[in-house]
């Protein structure tokens, strides 16, 4: 009987010590009683390839109807050829995407765009609005977002 309370005893004491412990852990990123917190944090920074996997996923996709002349998922870096829509094939774009960092947030994102307009069978440089860049930026963290949700679950 002794030996018997003796375990009852010992899995109480285990059981206070793991409660303690992940008490402690989850208080310390200042949410200890939201387990979905914690959930969230954890697929935010999902990573194998160096960057993160939802922002690099996300623009793939989003620029996937233009060639790619580079595409470095350690460096997190795309760049696209000179795309001609069909229906205006007088201008042509080029983009490139730099993800900064692990974390799913707006500012680990870099658009930049470079136009050109053909005048007199020369391309000419033109200018890009900021709300173009502005809106791929955009696409691309709401399908980040998207990608994250469907993820978690």
């Amino acid at each position: 009987m002794a030996f018997s309370s003796f375990r009852t005893f010992s899995r109480h004491v285990a059981g206070a010590a793991m409660l303690g412990t992940a008490t402690f852990a989850l208080s310390a990123c200042g949410g200890g009683n939201d387990e979905r917190l914690q959930t969230d944090l954890a697929a935010a920074r999902v990573t194998a390839i160096g960057v993160n996997s939802y922002l690099w996923r996300a623009s793939l996709e989003t620029l996937s109807f233009m060639p790619l002349t580079q595409a470095d998922s350690s460096g997190g870096v795309l760049v696209t050829d000179w795309y001609a829509d069909p229906d205006n094939p007088n201008e042509r774009v080029k983009v490139s995407v730099a993800i900064l960092d692990q974390d799913l947030r707006a500012d680990a994102l870099r658009v930049a765009a470079s136009r050109q307009v053909l005048q007199n069978g020369v391309w000419v440089e033109a200018p890009v609005q900021a709300a173009t860049v502005q809106r791929l930026e955009d696409i691309i963290l709401t399908k980040a977002r998207d990608l994250r949700r469907s993820a978690v679950g």
